[in-house]
C-alpha cells in the first residue's frame, strides 16, 4: 500500500506564489501529490481540484442512525418493556422524547463524521506520519510531487517547472 516513496518538493514562501505555481505544474502536466501549508490557504483546494467533501453526507446518515435508534429505544421502554398506562390507555409520550432524540443523534453523528474523517485521512493511531519538510508547519508551503505517479515526466523537467513557477528550494524527498 505505501508505495509512493520518492517525492520531489518544491518550497514556497508565499501563498499568492503557490497557488499561482500550483496552476502552472497542473497546466505542464505534471500530478501534485500533495500540498502542504502552516495554515488554511483560501481557494487553494479549487485550484488543486479537489471535489466538495462527502462528509456532510456521512454526517446525514449517522445522525438518522441515532434519531431512529434513540426513537427505538424510547419507544421499547415505555411501550414494550414498562409500559405506561395512563387513564386506561397505552401511552408513549413522543413530545417528552425530543430531548433524548437531538442528542443521540448529535452524539452519533459527531463520532460518526470523526471515524470517517479518521478513516478516509488514514489516520490511525499506530500510523507514523510523513513529514515532507518540518517548515511546512512554521512559514513555509510545501508542493509534494510523486515520481511514481509522473514516471513519464523526467525529474529534471518537473524540477525546472517547479523553479520556473516560483520555488524557493526544490528539494528531494525518501521514505522508508
Amino acid at each position: 500500500m505505501e508505495r509512493d516513496t520518492n517525492f520531489i518538493l518544491g518550497i514556497y514562501d508565499d501563498e499568492d506564489v503557490l497557488k499561482d505555481a500550483v496552476t502552472k505544474v497542473r497546466d505542464s502536466g505534471v500530478k501534485i501529490h500533495e500540498v502542504y501549508t502552516p495554515y488554511p490557504v483560501h481557494g487553494l483546494e479549487d485550484v488543486l481540484g479537489y471535489r466538495r467533501s462527502r462528509l456532510p453526507i456521512a454526517a446525514f446518515l449517522f445522525g438518522m442512525l441515532g434519531t431512529c435508534l434513540a426513537l427505538t429505544m424510547q419507544l421499547l421502554m415505555m411501550a414494550v418493556d414498562w409500559p405506561m398506562i395512563i387513564g386506561g390507555k397505552d401511552h408513549a409520550p413522543i413530545p417528552d422524547f425530543i430531548p433524548v432524540t437531538f442528542e443521540l443523534t448529535v452524539l452519533l453523528a459527531s463520532f460518526g463524521m470523526v471515524g470517517v474523517f479518521m478513516i478516509s485521512s488514514n489516520l490511525k493511531p499506530w500510523g507514523q506520519p510523513r513529514i515532507f519538510d518540518l517548515r511546512s508547519t512554521d512559514d513555509k508551503h510545501v508542493m509534494a510531487i510523486d515520481i511514481a505517479n509522473n514516471a513519464s515526466i523526467e525529474e529534471a523537467k518537473i524540477k525546472e517547472v517547479l523553479q520556473s513557477s516560483g520555488a524557493s528550494e526544490v528539494n528531494n524527498k525518501s521514505f522508508e
